[in-house]
């Protein structure tokens, strides 16, 4: 009996260090041509196969940063909608998981199989809450307080996120495209908004866009793929909308970026279970025809405007007069608001380089602190780069209260020779240059000390060149 005891022991011990050994094998398998590396503050992530194995490479390679802004999002969101965590988990089991198609269900149950290698304990509903950041606390709670006759929390309204513009032909100094975007949101959020993915899928095309960790697609938008098709946005505010029987805008954005070869399959995708979440103007440019677009998505309205000399700008203005009054509370008439202000500076700084717009001048555009509602030269929430915590007055559209610590925490840049070769400028943080220091900001403004868990320095870092297929390398930053 002993002897046979003794047998089984050292069966066991076997196996142990059978699986041991195999258990590498596996994650290396699944791991296969994936890599990161950082580079100018950023983090670039390139992942490559299948949906279950992009999505194991990105959760295994990623999990300290998922973990990380994980926390994050929980805790915006759940001081923003005064729901706990357990109501986000229900929403993405119930309303977004059954409409997300098969392939992007594999991708997320890859992140939290990676996740899980690496010792997390975020589960699937986590992580389809997590790519639900944009979507859940600012248009699916309004719906859902509407259906069931509550108040709104305060400031619990569609955000005005970002900056951006898209320029050819005239305008242009070589006639073909430029476009850049600022992104704008809260620094706890955007100081980890610092991804750079480049996806080679086994289906559709090959993808370069920055992100947020552990989401599937770019989600303050900004990517381009292998056919030149440059896509970019800006939010509607105060847009309210949402149809529960609709795909989530993350699904239907990544679809969009990953199988769009032109600018009409695209509107196509999105348009496709549209429902209404994250609802922008969004900006596109089709590198091959020189051909710009503005695509303003609501729920019940839509609107598209196309030219091959021309631009288009946003600042998270509405255009349409039918979505303005049927789907928004915005006021075009406040020339005060971060939205309007922004529009007017557009409009001037496209005017004034008409002509010599280059992706250098997008930088610059990136950069720009001319409050053109004031006529003064400082940095605010009228000017193109925001920054909210130097903002002494409230933003009555966003509902934000004076000082809030949020504005434009990254930018990006490209021109048609960039697109051709997947390439484009990112600089992490204020595209300006600005640093934002937490202590003394929470210091001097304890109302926001809900953050302090959370909320780091934010650093810029220098306007850094990635393209696709990158590689650790040193390459020299350009500018600073």
């Amino acid at each position: 009996m002993r002897v046979r005891i003794w047998a089984i022991f050292a069966f066991m011990l076997l196996a142990i260090g059978v699986f041991a050994e195999k258990a590498p094998d596996t994650i290396q398998a699944r791991l296969g041509h994936a890599y990161r590396f950082d580079r100018g503050g950023w983090v670039y992530l390139h992942l490559e196969g299948k949906p279950e194995d992009i999505g194991f490479q990105h959760g295994y390679l990623l999990a300290p940063e998922i973990e990380d802004g994980f926390k994050v999002v929980q805790l915006h969101d759940t001081h923003a909608s005064k729901h706990d965590w357990e109501f986000f988990r229900h929403v993405a089991h119930d309303i977004l998981w059954p409409k997300i198609d098969p392939e992007y269900q594999s991708e997320l149950k890859g992140i939290q199989e990676g996740l899980a290698a690496k010792g997390s304990t975020l589960t699937l509903d986590d992580v389809v809450a997590l790519n639900g950041m944009e979507e859940v606390a600012d248009y699916y709670v309004p719906y859902l307080n509407k259906l069931q006759g509550k108040v709104n929390p305060p400031g619990l309204v569609a955000p005005g996120n970002c900056s951006a513009f898209v320029a050819t032909g005239s305008y242009t100094s070589d006639g073909k495209i430029v476009i850049a975007h600022n992104n704008w949101t809260s620094y706890m959020v955007g100081e980890r908004w610092r991804i750079i993915f480049d996806i080679v899928p086994a289906k559709g095309l090959h993808i370069l866009m920055d992100g947020y960790p552990g989401t599937i697609t770019s989600g303050d938008d900004y990517g381009m793929n292998e056919q030149g098709l440059v896509v970019t946005e800006t939010t509607i505010t105060a847009f309210a909308g949402f149809d529960p029987n609709g795909q989530p805008e993350f699904a239907r954005s990544r679809k969009a970026m990953q199988y769009a070869k032109d600018i009409d399959e695209w509107i196509k995708i999105m348009l496709e279970g549209n429902n209404g979440a994250y609802a922008n103007d969004w900006l596109l440019a089709d590198q091959k025809n020189n051909e710009i677009a503005r695509v303003e998505l609501g729920l019940v309205h839509s609107a598209v405007d196309r030219t091959k000399d021309g631009y288009f700008v946003g600042s998270n203005f509405p255009i349409d007069p039918k979505l303005i009054h049927d789907e928004t509370t915005f006021d075009i008439n406040d020339a005060s608001s971060s939205p309007n202000a922004r529009r007017k500076r557009w409009e001037q700084v496209i005017r004034q380089n008409k002509g010599k717009i280059t992706v250098e001048t997008a930088r610059a555009f990136m950069s720009d602190h001319e409050d053109a509602f004031e006529g003064k030269q400082h940095a605010d929430m009228h000017t193109l780069c925001g920054h909210g915590d130097v903002n002494p007055n409230a933003e009555k559209g966003w509902e934000l209260e004076p000082y809030d610590p949020m504005g434009a925490v990254n930018g990006k840049a490209a021109d048609a020779e960039m697109t051709k070769k997947m390439s484009f400028y990112a600089r992490i943080g204020h595209p300006c240059g600005d640093n934002f220091v937490a202590a003394p900001f929470l210091k001097a403004h304890p109302e926001y000390n809900w953050e302090a868990p959370v909320l780091h320095d934010m650093i810029a870092g220098p306007w850094t060149l990635f393209q696709k297929q990158d590689h650790e390398v040193e390459q020299k930053a350009s500018g600073e």
